[in-house]
């Protein structure tokens, strides 16, 4: 990752509630990281690697993560909002419901949510999206299992 032009290193780290403001992680490899209660703002976070990663309460915000890997990940509580998701793959990926026990501290059930974010061309595989928030995103091209989303609409209908 770089910061002030200088590399980051992390191995079996702990970074939870850390903050990322104007960062570029383009690239970069997050394997077996604790990254809840992070925030990520304003990040190019483009071709990036993310595996057996647990970003609960996570927050990213105005972030371009186009080409972005998700892999075994634990997102519950998680907030996308007004993020590039172009070509990024979620596989394996835990997007908890309120029967798993996905409760926030206030006692309240909150899905992961994705908010105003461009969604076309990202793909979904092997996640359950029961119960994902999805509001005022671009959905076309998205891919659930490889199944385009507008022929899964279709299918309802």
């Amino acid at each position: 990752m770089e910061s002030n032009g200088k590399r980051l290193e992390l191995e079996m780290a702990d970074i939870s509630g850390s903050k990322f403001h104007k960062v570029n992680a383009e690239g970069s490899v997050f394997d077996d990281v604790n990254l809840a209660k992070t925030q990520i703002h304003n990040a190019n976070m483009s071709s990036m690697t993310l595996d057996d990663v647990n970003m609960s309460h996570f927050n990213i915000s105005n972030a371009n993560i186009t080409g972005l890997e998700l892999k075994n990940a634990n997102l519950s509580h998680a907030l996308f909002d007004h993020i590039h998701l172009f070509g990024t793959e979620f596989r394996n990926v835990v997007l908890p419901s309120a029967k798993d026990g996905n409760v926030h501290p206030d006692g309240e059930y909150k899905p992961v949510v994705f908010r105003q974010s461009d969604l076309s061309g990202a793909q979904f595989i092997n996640c359950n999206l029961s119960n994902l928030d999805i509001r005022d995103c671009n959905i076309a091209g998205l891919r659930i299992n490889g199944v385009l989303i507008e022929d899964l609409i279709k299918a309802q209908q």
